[in-house]
């Protein structure tokens, strides 16, 4: 069988989201949060899964690039291997940098700083806007001369590394915070401390800052999160949030000049009273809080996706085009159900239905028979027939409560 291996990656990180729990668990310390942790997990699972359709194209692209415009032929050996990994870690302080620093470029980042802990969950909020523009930086690799199937492979171990770095259960490592990121170091990347904002931007070696003077120590403990905190779970405020934040600034400026530099500016440009107004209009927050069946509900819907995203992943080569775009919205809107479910949106449940309508079309797709669409049809007239009880059902259900 023709398996895609690389989705062990999924099992392999959750063993080890697993195991630092129990060790946090057993030495006392609450590093993990239930809507926290269920968030950055979405976050992750949402970029795997666009990751199959994008990362063919990255390759095409370092193709490209290699056969029309490399400077050098390089041909593999273990020094060049060496520089591949410096070159690439290089690349990434800047581009790291630069997503902190240009305003564009920080509507894709931002979203990895929103978590208010700090542990291996965290690793996973990295979205596919952000895979975007890190591939046009290392796109400089294959114009140097290294071949795509080289970068791709460091890419693959270079991206490994930083998963443990992104934990407060390993203190500092002696001799290594000289030369490698750590997580002491990393936690203060993390951290909203004035003291701490925009530093520690290495992945593998932490020379790059220090040789650029944007390194710090980690001394007072760190607060993890952004400036102003988020406070929304929501799966699509949290991904296009300062998009939003970053229009609306740009269109209240005056002149060209001024909405570039908002834009291409740092984030500080950005109107601090914008997400307040943004929030106004499209967050719509519910401030009930008691909902004792919502934990359960939203943990199931995480591992049924994690288990739909492993078996896709794996069989991917197996899976037609077809079915491949519906396991994508099915996920994409479970992801979207559960934000939702955790702000405590009554507009849930109409969620149901597209997920009904995407299963339909699957289900129709691998048995195209008239009776299979009398069946589908039937139940979804019946739903819309007494819909009203069955969302008094449903969140109950889901919430425990009702209110009309």
């Amino acid at each position: 069988m023709h398996l895609n291996y690389l989705a062990l990656a999924v099992p392999f990180f959750l063993t080890f989201i697993g195991l630092e729990y129990l060790v946090a668990r057993k030495n006392g310390k609450t590093y993990f949060k239930f809507n926290d942790s269920i968030t950055n997990l979405s976050i992750g699972i949402a970029e795997r899964l666009l990751d199959t359709f994008t990362v063919g194209l990255f390759y095409f692209v370092y193709d490209y690039l290699y056969r029309h415009f490399a400077v050098f032929d390089i041909k593999a050996s273990v020094l060049l291997w060496v520089a591949l990994l410096i070159c690439t870690d290089f690349i990434w302080y800047w581009y790291h940098r630069l997503a902190h620093e240009v305003t564009v470029f920080w509507c894709a980042h931002v979203v990895h700083h929103q978590s208010e802990e700090f542990n291996y969950t965290v690793s996973a909020r990295i979205t596919v806007f952000q895979a975007f523009i890190r591939t046009g930086f290392w796109a400089i690799l294959p114009v140097i001369g290294f071949p795509p199937a080289m970068i791709t492979s460091m890419l693959l171990v270079h991206g490994l590394y930083p998963f443990f770095i992104h934990t407060r259960t390993i203190g500092k490592l002696g001799i290594l915070e000289y030369i490698l990121v750590t997580p002491s170091h990393h936690r203060v990347h993390h951290a909203s401390n004035p003291q701490y904002l925009d530093k520690n931007y290495g992945d593998v070696f932490i020379i790059w800052d220090k040789l650029f003077g944007t390194f710090v120590k980690e001394e007072e403990e760190p607060v993890y999160g952004l400036t102003k905190p988020l406070e929304s779970n929501s799966f699509l405020w949290q991904h296009f949030h300062f998009i939003l934040e970053m229009l609306y600034s740009a269109r209240q400026a005056k002149g060209w000049r001024n909405k570039l530099r908002i834009i291409f500016g740092r984030p500080d440009n950005v109107d601090p009273g914008a997400r307040a107004i943004l929030e106004e209009k499209f967050l719509l927050r519910n401030h009930v809080t008691e909902a004792p069946k919502l934990f359960n509900y939203v943990l199931w819907q995480i591992v049924a996706t994690l288990v739909l995203l492993f078996s896709f992943l794996l069989l991917e080569h197996y899976v037609p085009v077809f079915i491949q775009v519906c396991v994508t919205l099915l996920i994409l809107l479970t992801l979207i159900n559960c934000g939702a479910i955790m702000e405590q949106k009554k507009w849930v449940f109409y969620l149901e239905y597209a997920r009904y309508l995407v299963l339909c079309l699957a289900g129709y797709y691998v048995w195209p028979h008239p009776a299979f669409l009398c069946a589908a049809a039937i139940i979804m007239i019946t739903a819309f027939y007494f819909q009203s009880h069955l969302k008094e059902h449903y969140l109950r259900l889901v919430y425990g409560y009702y209110r009309s």
